[in-house]
């Protein structure tokens, strides 16, 4: 047991001690008191000293646990509360404290597709109400990026209890690029989300590579209880480790990719990096600066590039290079053309 649970079960022993106002508590009943209900706890003997509650009688008494118990001494001997009716049950919430309540629950709230938020919703609602009581109802200042109406939200929690219950999935599935939907088998290994669109990690079979499906391209989920779950350790940092974003391509090995950012974006770059292999190289006199990350080049990282537009420019590998400006010359011969896409083309 923790000495941090330890000094919890002290100070609720002593609490409760001093609400019984019909005895008189000198500080070796309270030492006994505290030595019986750790031994209830523990199991076994857990000898106190009588500094260890002398010190939590003045941390009980203090500000720092919020508690700030009015325990007096009379005949010097005996403890008790000066007011009888205290209890450290019974602390009344700072305006911080209902702050910080009112954020947590709100952003909980927003993880509703899981069903592991279960256990605890009859407990948000409880405190909510509690909240709501106790200060006038507010907006959160703490929202999360999510959006309601991306598609595949629904299968969250199925997948989540099929990844925690190693069952097999029958997925249909019909990617972008595909124009039929097709159905296999799936090894369900974690569920990763980025850039607002959520993922399933796993394989189809054990001879083949780690696979993603984007939830958003699921057509239906149903279950083979009777094909046996692919036991394999997937370490999910270690796959990551060099990419942005949820594409690995397989065989390739991590490239240093050096890019040129402009004085306007440079301190976005380097507040919020690109990936945690981002370092700086040089930082010009313009206020420009040249970072290098080290990662798998894939599909998500040319898009996160290409959203700086002007603003980044690519300094090498070359061949990454020339494929963002092939992207980027295309891009401009649609707006210099003079035929316009409508919207009935």
């Amino acid at each position: 047991m923790s000495q941090n649970k330890n000094a919890l079960i002290r100070y609720k022993t002593i609490d409760k001690c001093l609400q019984n106002k019909y005895r008189q508590w000198t500080l070796e009943d309270l030492i006994e008191c505290c030595s019986e209900a750790l031994f209830e706890y523990e199991g076994r003997q857990n000898p106190i000293s009588k500094r260890t509650i002398q010190m939590d009688i003045q941390l009980m008494r203090s500000e720092k646990l919020g508690y700030n118990a009015p325990i007096v001494v009379y005949d010097k001997k005996y403890y008790k509360y000066e007011d009888e009716d205290f209890t450290i049950t019974d602390i009344p919430l700072t305006e911080t404290d209902m702050n910080v309540l009112t954020e947590t629950v709100s952003m909980l709230k927003q993880f509703k597709d899981f069903s592991l938020f279960n256990d605890v919703s009859d407990i948000l609602q409880r405190l909510e109400d509690k909240i709501y009581s106790e200060k006038s109802n507010t907006n959160p200042v703490i929202y999360l990026d999510k959006n309601e109406k991306l598609k595949g939200l629904h299968y969250l929690d199925e997948i989540y209890q099929a990844i925690i219950k190693k069952m097999v999935l029958v997925v249909t599935y019909k990617s972008f690029k595909s124009r039929e939907e097709s159905k296999f088998h799936f090894h369900p290994f974690i569920l990763k989300e980025f850039n607002n669109r959520w993922f399933l990690i796993g394989k189809k079979k054990a001879s083949q590579p780690i696979t993603n499906l984007a939830l958003d391209r699921i057509i239906s989920i149903d279950y083979d209880f009777n094909h046996p779950y692919l036991e394999e350790h997937f370490d999910a940092e270690a796959y990551y480790k060099d990419i942005i974003g949820v594409t690995v391509n397989s065989g390739l090995q991590p490239r240093r990719i050096e890019l040129w950012v402009d004085a306007s974006n440079a301190p976005y770059v380097l507040t919020k990096p690109l990936h945690t292999s981002q370092r700086l190289i040089k930082e010009n006199e313009d206020g420009s600066v040249i970072v290098h990350l080290f990662v798998i080049p894939n599909y998500e990282m040319e898009r996160l590039l290409l959203g700086f537009g002007s603003c980044l420019e690519i300094l090498r590998p070359e061949g990454l290079r020339n494929r963002m400006k092939k992207v980027l010359k295309e891009a401009l011969l649609r707006y210099e053309s003079e035929n316009k896409t409508e919207l009935n083309s």
